[in-house]
């Protein structure tokens, strides 16, 4: 891959993951209209691996805690909480697991449409907008009960269906349990670790039975970019919320799947 290609792809996966809108929306957005082809498994791989680690190392504080808690069964109130925030993280990873078993690859790359995604961006950012509106925004990720992650999880397999994006439907369901902006982002960020880490198990998989060369250096560059880039956009985020909520993020998804349905339309 060109040098360009691999910084703007990284950039894009590291921005969109963690915004509200949509990562694989964008890819696929990018490559219409480029005209880019498939990056191809190796790539996907990278910038998977490179958002994880931006999470692992901004939050490794947090997740020392969980794994803590969990591996010394400590009964005090914290223990408890740290321990069910844990297992409610670890189940929430099962509904994405099922629904993208069910789907396969071949079902996957056919959701790929740039109408699609627009329709997904305009709608799924709607609901984001009614979440942030509506939600008491009073709870924080150590509130969170196993049924309500099963619930965040359910709405994470949502994201499976590209210009949903993760985090938006994710921080969507937490700001409707309650969850303030902040803490809905956190937990969302968080949940984010199991189905990354699998994702990456897969691709990793897919790319051993492909027999596709592995390109080192265009692995290297991918992953570090979206992994610097990831951990500054966790952290601006983070302040963006408490300065202007998430309604820019809304009115940027329903204007980009505007002008995207205009171009599909006139192509």
């Amino acid at each position: 891959m060109e040098l360009s290609h691999i910084l703007l792809l990284a950039l894009v996966q590291a921005l969109a993951e963690f915004l509200p809108i949509s990562s694989s929306g964008h890819l696929g957005l990018v490559g219409f209209l480029f005209g880019w082809a498939y990056q191809g498994v190796t790539f996907d791989l990278a910038l998977h691996f490179g958002t994880l680690m931006a999470v692992l190392v901004y939050y490794r504080r947090d997740l020392t805690a969980i794994a803590t808690a969990m591996l010394t069964r400590d009964r005090s109130e914290q223990g408890r909480a740290q321990h069910r925030l844990g297992i409610g993280l670890a189940l929430g990873i099962m509904p994405a697991v099922i629904v993208g078993l069910a789907m396969g690859e071949e079902t996957a790359n056919a959701l790929r449409l740039p109408a699609l995604i627009a329709v997904n961006l305009i709608v799924f950012g709607i609901v984001l907008g009614i979440a942030d509106r509506t939600g008491s925004q009073t709870r924080s990720v150590m509130d969170v009960s196993i049924k309500e992650a099963l619930l965040i999880g359910a709405a994470q397999a949502l994201a499976l269906i590209p210009g949903t994006s993760r985090s938006g439907i994710t921080m969507s369901a937490g700001l409707f349990l309650g969850l303030n902006r902040h803490e809905a982002a956190r937990y969302s960020f968080l949940m984010g670790v199991p189905v990354t880490a699998a994702a990456c198990a897969h691709g990793a998989l897919e790319l051993y039975k492909s027999g596709e060369t592995f390109a080192w250096a265009d692995f290297a560059i991918g992953a570090g970019v979206s992994a610097v880039a990831g951990i500054a956009c966790i952290h601006f985020l983070l302040h963006f919320l408490r300065r202007l909520g998430l309604m820019p993020f809304v009115w940027y998804r329903i204007a980009l799947g505007v002008v995207v349905l205009g171009l599909v339309y006139l192509r």
